[in-house]
């Protein structure tokens, strides 16, 4: 039987995922971006690629989860500064909004009820 729990954390994780390549892709593949933007931006690639992974098999691959909110939380906590004094690109503001959420989701799955049960 499947298990309603966690077909909509399947949907959050394919999110996230998918949150990450819509940010990676276009900076990726930007014309006349710098090669540390490119770097950046193929390191948010991967981390959607993980995030794919782990919606495939959210109980198996949860714990890799903790990467993912470690580098969400440290470029929000990195990058805040400069979004609240307004010296970051415009868009960033909103970017972080998504990284903050993302984090509180994956810390939510990962220490919640659903971690290992899917209840």
């Amino acid at each position: 039987m499947i298990n309603p729990v966690l077909t909509r954390w399947r949907w959050v994780l394919g999110a996230a995922a998918a949150y990450n390549l819509v940010v990676a892709l276009p900076a990726l593949f930007a014309p006349g971006a710098a090669l540390s933007d490119r770097i950046v931006a193929l390191l948010v690639g991967c981390f959607g690629l993980i995030y794919a992974m782990v919606a495939h098999q959210p109980a198996r691959l949860a714990p890799v989860l903790w990467a993912g909110i470690v580098g969400k939380a440290g470029i929000v906590a990195l990058m805040l500064p400069d979004v609240l004094a307004g010296r970051a690109v415009p868009g960033t503001g909103a970017v972080l909004a998504g990284d903050a959420v993302f984090t509180a989701l994956f810390l939510l799955f990962l220490l919640g009820p659903a971690r290992l049960t899917g209840r």
